[in-house]
């Protein structure tokens, strides 16, 4: 009777390169990470091989090289157009704390002539507020497709796309976490993409020390970037606490500490209730919070496009008083 040892499968050398042990794991290249999402996102590995090789680099957290090589994978396989963008503007977190008062300040950029995207995941975790439970009543357009994305931009400078639309294999692994029990990288990685290849990604890494590794992927992938550990991990500033900002341009780094903007902590709301979003955009309501946060949000954005902090801060308080003038 002849045996025959069944082949192994092609994905199998990515797990037990990241799950070899203490003493045999090591990172992937950068290549390897490149290769290894690409038939991830072909459908190439089984769901089980998927499932691992999401957990052990949860574990073992993502170096740089990897977030690189797995962001060229998603990028070789998009099929974006050519879109002038000035910012890339994640939001994957959700927020439990504040208000995303972040989306008002993108709005009020846009107005003032900033072309911004916008994409994020969906509601994946209980108990927080996500964005595309809100701009519907912010009047912000959501688009399923690039050439929406293209007209809203057009028409407002501003467009929202959800992941699912335009890259629905990294949206089906995002929805795996209440399968897994744990985030997966692959919400980090969304955070680097910049699909349109805008002139600044901004990003949200609330967990220290992750932010110098995803300011080292995005000057690997030779991106303009601007990364901060973002309230509730949005792109937002806490005006409460200092925000340190690392930024990458032209292959070279810069970091800037931005002081708090009250000399006390505010009191964090007992509800989030967007329609104050909508009253205090229209001057119907006052937040003193929601005001230091939409500023500060605004300058951290257009310094990242190359305008130095104080007078970043300056236009984003005149952007803001001229918030209802489309440019």
């Amino acid at each position: 009777m002849n045996l025959v040892t069944p082949a192994e499968h092609p994905f199998a050398q990515f797990v037990r390169i990241l799950g070899k042990g203490k003493r045999g794991a090591r990172n992937l290249t950068r290549e390897e990470a490149r290769e290894a999402m690409g038939m991830l996102l072909d459908g190439k590995a089984e769901e089980t091989q998927l499932g691992a090789f999401l957990m052990l680099l949860r574990h073992k957290e993502e170096s740089a090289e990897e977030m690189a090589g797995f962001a060229e994978a998603v990028r070789e396989r998009l099929q974006a157009p050519e879109i002038a963008v000035d910012l890339d503007w994640p939001s994957y977190a959700g927020k439990k704390r504040h208000l995303p008062w972040f989306l008002l300040a993108a709005k009020a950029l846009a107005n003032s002539g900033v072309r911004i995207l916008l994409h994020g995941g969906g509601a994946h975790t209980a108990g927080r507020l996500y964005s595309e439970q809100v701009i519907g009543l912010l009047q912000i357009p959501l688009c399923r497709n690039w050439v929406e994305v293209e007209r809203a931009l057009q028409e407002q400078h501003l467009a929202f796309i959800p992941l699912g639309d335009w890259m629905p294999q990294l949206q089906r692994m995002i929805d795996l976490r209440n399968i897994l029990g744990l985030r997966s990288p692959i919400h980090s990685l969304t955070r680097i993409l910049n699909p349109l290849s805008a002139r600044c990604g901004l990003q949200s890494i609330f967990h220290p020390g992750y932010q110098a590794v995803h300011r080292e992927a995005s000057q690997l992938l030779g991106d303009t970037a601007l990364v901060i550990k973002g309230e509730g991990g949005e792109v937002e500033i806490n005006p409460d606490a200092t925000s340190h900002l690392y930024g990458t341009a032209s292959g070279e780094n810069w970091d800037e500490d931005w002081a708090p903007l009250s000399a006390q902590r505010h009191v964090k709301p007992a509800a989030l209730e967007p329609e104050h979003l909508q009253a205090f955009w229209r001057g119907e309501a006052e937040d003193a919070y929601g005001r230091l946060a939409v500023l500060s949000t605004m300058a951290m954005a257009l310094r990242g496009l190359g305008i130095a902090h104080e007078e970043a801060y300056k236009q984003a308080e005149q952007r803001w008083a001229a918030r209802n003038t489309l440019i």
